[in-house]
């Protein structure tokens, strides 16, 4: 199993579109983990428009399950299935505040995320803005791929370039910096590949295309354009799983780690 975590360091990069578009692009069963620290819930308001979802759980039910020495029990009826494709979601808390109680659920849930490597099932975590109360650095740290999400612009890359410091030296502490790398929104807008892993000091992993009309469809869940399957966003993206997965792969044989289910 792969558990793989994105971040950004300020503003409005694409994580949560990203975030979705990949989990949706992914060849096999995939949670998708909203653990944003603001309590946005932009998935359930962004993609699913605001509907009703098939429950309420969230996040911080595990929480309680983990006081109650039931985490890895409960997990799996705090998903909600995402129609018509592969991935389920683990809604995120509903405000800021709720997000305070979730330090201690980080590094345990990590742990149960790995363990579904028997599953055959996979974990993309929307981890939010690096820096906020109730950031969940002890699960981004535990990641096959960690990866900083950043534009290519001077502002972003400027933001990003300290926070990819403390991120470096956060994984560096934990013996596993081969697993942080970045991705790329809009890349070549001005700045290409080569220069942001330059300025981060770290590969840039993947990429995906800058298409504000396309990613409407995951950002609001507005309908396919014509040609969507054809368009810069979805054909960037299925790069960008090939690369993430070669990515996490790559990590693994690093620390040793067996790769055998992320290449089925």
């Amino acid at each position: 199993m792969a558990l793989i975590v994105l971040t950004s360091a300020s503003g409005s990069p694409g994580v949560t579109s990203t975030a979705l578009g990949l989990a949706m692009t992914w060849p096999r069963p995939v949670i998708l983990v909203d653990a944003d620290p603001t309590g946005a819930r932009a998935i359930p308001a962004g993609y699913f428009g605001g509907a009703q979802l098939p429950n309420d759980h969230t996040i911080i039910d595990l929480a309680v399950s983990h006081r109650q020495g039931t985490l890895a029990e409960d997990l799996p009826r705090m998903l909600i299935p995402v129609p018509g494709t592969g991935v389920q979601l683990l809604s995120g808390p509903q405000n800021h505040y709720q997000a305070r109680a979730l330090d201690s659920l980080w590094e345990p849930l990590g742990g149960v995320f790995k363990s579904l490597e028997r599953t055959g099932q996979d974990v993309i975590v929307d981890a939010g803005r690096l820096g906020l109360e109730g950031f969940a650095m002890k699960l981004t740290t535990q990641a096959d791929l960690a990866l900083l999400v950043t534009r290519s612009n001077l502002p972003a890359l400027v933001a990003a370039s300290s926070w990819a410091t403390t991120l470096r030296e956060s994984f560096t502490r934990a013996g596993a910096l081969d697993s942080l790398g970045v991705l790329a929104v809009g890349p070549g807008k001005p700045y290409d590949n080569r220069e942001i892993a330059k300025v981060l000091e770290r590969p840039v992993i993947a990429s995906v295309a800058w298409d504000p009309s396309s990613a409407e469809v995951y950002t609001y869940g507005a309908k396919p354009p014509r040609k969507f399957e054809a368009s810069n966003l979805t054909k960037s993206l299925r790069a960008a799983v090939q690369s993430v997965r070669a990515g996490v792969t790559r990590s693994r044989a690093q620390l040793g780690v067996a790769t055998e289910g992320i290449l089925r």
